[in-house]
């Protein structure tokens, strides 16, 4: 059995990719309203900020801060994928459960990186907001309407525009996927 280690840092920032068990599945983007929900339900019970997100068609990617005296996120991604399956299934999606009792819709693990610094953290940041781009979804990063560039555009963080010229995401950001 593999061990998983993951590194629990009291009011850490993390940077997690959650899947769908099927990655053909459109469902996130389909349902994103029931994500988006069950997201701010889970925040609302255990607080923790999202300092980014975007959200495709068979997974997630997102950055949060845990409050300072906090590390647990496993059971906060345990409850996001909880709430989200008691959403669709009022929805009256067919819902197929495995022999543990476990809808089949969520991939069971998630993956987690601990941000060590500024630099690190401006790398997820833009690895978050290209990742639409990277798959083929949209031509330039504000045409995705499921991410939180949007809220850094309207701060004037960003322009409306990035991401589409002299911008090398794989030279920002080593990660694959």
């Amino acid at each position: 059995m593999v061990m998983y280690r993951r590194t629990l840092q009291r009011g850490g920032v993390y940077f997690f990719t959650a899947t769908l068990k099927n990655r053909q599945s459109t469902l996130l983007t389909q349902h994103n309203k029931q994500l988006y929900y069950a997201i701010k339900m889970t925040q609302a019970k255990h607080p923790f900020k999202m300092i980014a997100h975007v959200i495709l068609p068979d997974h997630i990617h997102c950055l949060w801060e845990l409050p300072e005296n906090d590390c647990n996120y496993s059971s906060r991604w345990r409850m996001i994928k909880s709430i989200y399956v008691r959403e669709l299934k009022k929805l009256s999606l067919p819902i197929q459960y495995n022999t543990k009792g476990e809808a089949n819709i969520w991939a069971r693990r998630f993956w987690e990186h601990t941000i060590r610094d500024d630099y690190d953290l401006e790398k997820h940041l833009d690895y978050i907001h290209f990742n639409p781009v990277k798959h083929g979804l949209t031509a330039i990063p504000s045409q995705w309407p499921h991410s939180s560039i949007h809220a850094y555009i309207k701060k004037n963080i960003i322009s409306r525009d990035w991401g589409t010229t002299n911008f090398q995401e794989d030279q920002r950001f080593e990660k694959g996927e």
